[in-house]
């Protein structure tokens, strides 16, 4: 049976914090980090887009069209 030890087969030096693939790893994951806080930010806010807004006001107008033309007022 051989036996390999994980420091021969793979040089763990190369993620340490120091080294620039570590750099690259902590980067990459501070901009993850940030995103995630960044989407439950606008999901807690909830803030409507535009697009959104013009479609609940003309929603809103067309309903009250038809309640109108259900109840009309009388002269």
């Amino acid at each position: 049976m051989i036996i390999i030890s994980l420091n021969t087969a793979l040089d763990l030096k190369i993620f340490s914090p120091s080294e620039p693939i570590g750099i690259f790893i902590i980067f990459v994951g501070l901009i993850f980090t940030g995103m995630i806080f960044y989407i439950i930010y606008a999901v807690s806010t909830n803030k409507e887009s535009l697009e959104d807004k013009k479609i609940r006001t003309k929603k809103e107008y067309l309903q009250k069209e038809r309640i109108g033309k259900l109840f009309p007022k009388k002269k």
